[in-house]
């Protein structure tokens, strides 16, 4: 067995305790190989697309989306400008911002609102569901004139983001018309992030809006933290995002650097990609609960930009941490610790770090980011976009594209169709398993249990609103799958999974198992403009996904949790249970 590497010896702030010899030989190759070439010098310092590929049509669209390693520059002559119309939101009495945006869109304002909070600024909540409970749970309690409303989109076509705004609208313009404010328009209380030209012309009363906010358009939505997407949310919060670009310029100097020793973004790179090509695909995420909504982000950002053409790393973000016996040989563990934490909020507690150690010591590898404070997560977000997109050299994949993103979409929107002619939405093929169906539903999982995969993951696909409660209720039934069948477990809320881990689902290995969760609509919004109403659009975006994935001759099964999600969730975990009992 080899022995553990102190820290210095792979990497700078990179501390990998990696106890069997065939991955160390593999990543000592690995080292050598991107020293030789060059690859972070090229890549980071020079821009250079021929890292990724040989050929030209793949370099020319690689050379239009490495603008995220110039954005830690660009907008540090900004923050001055942002920091003054966050002051001027403030003092002319707004109270709440609202982002409407999904997955590149959303996940960075999200990390920042929940790891920062309001600091000194306004209050910001994120919009990024289409379940009516979520649209009413984030705007109802609102007064619609006291809230500035942002559409988040970078293409400008985002059916989700575009819903919200034209809900918002409406909400604002019937306000305005009750208190008799006549001369007041509602594109006074909205802003957009978006790219230029087209992308703002298509997002509807887009010359009657506050403030327009335009993005360089060679930074895609999963690399745009650090752009208007984070900035401005950042910016109302009240967090100084001046120095949160200081400390993403600082890492992206010290990323250039080709000796993987001296390079914290290439060097965790190279262990992403040799460590998946070796089957060890899962990286699970353990991380300080202050901290915790980092795991989406990096969710996203690995699983989208990793999982294509038959390869990828599968992120395992928020799954607790059990015992060794828990588990196949298939992870890699990242320890991300915030410096006076008391630890992820886990049942393991304190004792989090005493596990780790028997993980590495059975041969799981084991990786320690110590991260000093929550504005470090300016250079975090650069450390995780370098080591995802060099990990694609590795994993010999364009790490930029999303070649099956599309393909949800295209079947969605053949579902909406069916709405706006007033047809039904679902065949018979596409109608769930009801929850109230015990006996039905028992067999059905205990044959759909027969279909996981050796060394696969089981993703939980919830098409509900998220709350505390489900949160964890949908942990214990991971954790029971985990347990029971040893397979990594993910979960994400749709539809915004979609744009997120889905590109992975249909792209990456085909080892998924799919638990899709869907529920019905007591509450349900109409969406204004549309022949559909917010219920309809989640359901379409749900059977369009599903189909997607029998498309790719994965294994799924649909479950209707009813009018009640948590009760639903209760009686699926109880059948779960039942299922894998006599699996």
């Amino acid at each position: 067995m080899a022995q553990s590497r102190p820290a210095s010896s792979l990497a700078l702030d990179l501390d990998l305790t990696l106890n069997d010899a065939s991955l160390e030989a593999a990543l000592v190759a690995a080292r050598d190989r991107a020293t030789k070439e060059e690859w972070a010098d090229r890549a980071i310092g020079r821009r250079d697309p021929s890292v990724w590929s040989d050929e030209d049509v793949v370099q020319r669209a690689v050379a239009t989306r490495l603008g995220w390693l110039e954005a830690p520059f660009h907008f540090a002559d900004e923050t001055g400008e942002l920091v003054a119309f966050a002051a001027a939101i403030k003092d002319e009495g707004f109270t709440t911002a609202v982002l409407g945006g999904m997955g590149g869109s959303s996940l960075a304002p999200a990390l920042l609102t929940e790891v920062f909070g309001a600091a000194g600024g306004v209050e910001v909540r994120v919009l990024d569901s289409t379940d009516p409970a979520a649209v009413a749970a984030t705007l109802d309690d609102l007064d619609p004139t006291a809230t500035l409303f942002i559409v988040s989109t970078k293409s400008g076509t985002t059916a989700e983001s575009l819903s919200f705004q034209a809900y918002q609208w409406a909400r604002i313009d019937e306000t305005l018309k009750d208190a008799g404010a006549l001369p007041a328009e509602p594109g006074e209380f909205m802003a957009a992030i978006t790219d230029p030209d087209k992308s703002l012309r298509s997002i509807p009363h887009h010359d009657q809006l506050r403030e327009v906010f335009l993005n360089p358009p060679d930074v895609g939505g999963r690399y745009s933290a650090l752009t208007y997407v984070g900035l401005v949310p950042g910016a109302l919060l009240g967090i100084d995002i001046a120095t949160l670009l200081e400390k993403a310029r600082a890492m992206v100097m010290t990323c250039g650097v080709s000796d993987p020793a001296h390079n914290p973004g290439l060097a965790l790179g190279l262990a992403m990609g040799v460590f998946s090509k070796a089957g060890r695909d899962k990286l699970t995420f353990v991380i300080d609960r202050e901290l915790a909504a980092f795991g989406p982000w990096v969710e996203q950002l690995i699983a989208e930009s990793t999982g294509k053409h038959g390869v990828g790393v599968v992120p395992v973000d928020g799954e607790p941490l059990g015992a060794p016996s828990a588990y196949q040989n298939d992870r890699v563990f990242v320890r991300i610790a915030l410096d006076g934490s008391a630890g992820p909020d886990q049942s393991i507690g304190s004792k989090v770090d005493t596990r780790l150690a028997e993980l590495a010591a059975a041969g799981h590898p084991v990786i320690r980011i110590p991260v000093a404070s929550k504005i470090e997560m300016g250079a975090e977000f650069v450390r995780w976009e370098v080591a995802t997109a060099l990990s694609g050299v590795v994993l010999g994949i364009d790490p930029f594209d999303q070649p099956n993103v599309e393909e949800a979409k295209t079947n969605t929107r053949a579902v909406i169709a069916r709405f706006e002619a007033d047809e039904s939405a679902a065949g018979d093929a596409d109608k769930p398993l009801s929850v109230d169906d015990a006996a039905a539903l028992g067999s059905a999982l205990k044959a759909h249990l027969g279909n996981l995969k050796v060394n696969g993951y089981a993703s939980i696909q919830a098409y509900v609103a998220q709350t505390p409660a489900r949160d964890t209720a949908l942990r214990a039934i991971r954790t029971l799958l985990r347990d029971r069948t040893r397979r990594a477990t993910t979960v994400g809320f749709g539809p915004r999974f979609l744009h997120s881990t889905g590109q992975l689902h249909k792209g990456g290995a085909p080892i998924g198992w799919f638990l899709q969760l869907v529920a019905e609509h007591p509450d349900d919004r109409d969406i204004p403009g549309k022949a559909y109403s917010f219920g309809q659009l989640i359901d379409a975006q749900a059977i369009g996904d599903a189909r997607t994935i029998e498309d790719h001759k994965l294994p799924i099964i649909r479950i209707n949790l009813g009018p009640d999600p948590d009760a639903g969730l209760a009686v699926l975990q109880r059948a779960l249970a039942a299922a894998l009992g006599e699996a």
